[in-house]
């Protein structure tokens, strides 16, 4: 949990922090908006060649190697003198993240009885969660009382941490002989369905996303003050979407997916519909919240069900596709946006939130799907 925390602080950090290092750096803004634009793109392209290359390799020397370069990347990082060195850490970073994602799931699902998993990857996303409602905030917080480096820094601490705990705790195996190595109930039609659905839900979520502060000061008429308090009050939708879909995991996991999806179509065609309502406004905010942590965690607990060879490689899979949908998404909110401003890229996120659902939906219709 808590490398989980750090690897998602470390991703986003950026965010909270674009002009300290614009003007720390001498370079523009939307250069260090790239930093997190790359990282999401080395995610999505890295995660299954990554998990392919290490499939052999027992999942203890993968996890500490995978932290070690998250300390030394954020040392590196925090220390840069340019631009390019900083790109550079970060790109290190990403990768490292890319392979986490997939082998962690596997060994932490292993260690617990298969009824209770999905109570696992939802302390697992409780985790990452946090990093966007304590860890960035705090992050940004500590780079204005002192420097933007210091916060950079603070993930090699933590991930050092991890590092001891998990060289000195976890047992070493080889990765196929592991519990939760294969899926439950391997399925080539389902994990397809969920991987398509998943990308686009992603992409959907961060059309309008990316532009939800905009949207808030533009349309709805929230002061600046307000909105930053609505911009957390989002990060803790989402925080307490992922603990009660945690909880329901282990006894509705497709139920979970669907019901996640249509909640985040729901509050952003709201959004796009009612909001220029303040209070509704707030209303379809907090469903959307809710809703974006739920997509990708019951995405990744489907795989440990329907993966159809190895689980690393169908985690990876999902967590590749989901990252190239963010960056689909915030691309197609950069086109929408100057065609048809900033409600547009709520209503572009939210049809194509439907088609996911229509994805899954008619995954079950097909012949031969299993209905729960």
């Amino acid at each position: 949990m808590l490398a989980a925390l750090t690897f998602n602080t470390a991703e986003n950090l950026p965010i909270g922090l674009l002009e300290l290092i614009s003007e720390g750096l001498r370079v523009s803004v939307s250069a260090v908006g790239l930093l997190v634009t790359g990282y999401g793109v080395t995610v999505a392209v890295a995660s299954v060649p990554l998990a392919h290359v290490t499939r052999a390799v027992p999942r203890r020397h993968v996890l500490t190697g995978l932290l070690a370069a998250l300390v030394v990347s954020s040392l590196v990082a925090a220390l840069a003198a340019s631009y390019w060195l900083l790109l550079v850490a970060r790109l290190l970073t990403a990768l490292a993240q890319a392979l986490f994602w997939a082998v962690m799931g596997p060994v932490a699902m292993g260690l617990f009885a298969p009824d209770i998993r999905g109570r696992v990857v939802g302390a697992l996303s409780v985790a990452g969660s946090l990093a966007l409602v304590v860890g960035v905030p705090a992050g940004t917080w500590l780079g204005r009382q002192s420097d933007w480096r210091v916060p950079l820094a603070m993930p090699a601490a933590l991930g050092l941490v991890s590092l001891v705990t998990i060289a000195v705790l976890l047992p070493t195996s080889r990765p196929e002989e592991e519990p939760a190595a294969y899926g439950t109930g391997p399925d080539v039609r389902r994990f397809g369905t969920v991987l398509a659905a998943g990308a686009l839900s992603a992409t959907g979520a961060f059309a309008g996303y990316t532009y939800v502060v905009k949207f808030l000061h533009d349309v709805s008429g929230f002061p600046p003050n307000t909105v930053s308090v609505l911009f957390v009050t989002f990060g803790l939708a989402r925080l307490a979407g992922v603990s009660i879909t945690g909880t329901l995991l282990d006894r509705f996991p497709r139920a979970a997916l669907t019901t996640a999806v249509a909640t985040q179509a729901v509050g952003m065609l709201g959004l796009y519909a009612a909001g220029t309502e303040p209070v509704a406004a707030v209303v379809f905010l907090v469903l959307t919240g809710g809703a974006l942590g739920p997509v990708f965690m019951t995405t990744q607990n489907e795989m440990l069900h329907c993966a159809p060879g190895r689980t690393d490689i169908a985690l990876a899979a999902n967590s590749g596709a989901y990252n190239a949908g963010i960056a689909a998404g915030a691309a197609l909110g950069g086109l929408v946006l100057p065609l048809a401003d900033v409600r547009g890229t709520l209503l572009a996120g939210g049809l194509v939130t439907v088609g996911a659902c229509t994805v899954l939906l008619g995954g079950r219709l097909l012949p031969g799907s299993v209905e729960e």
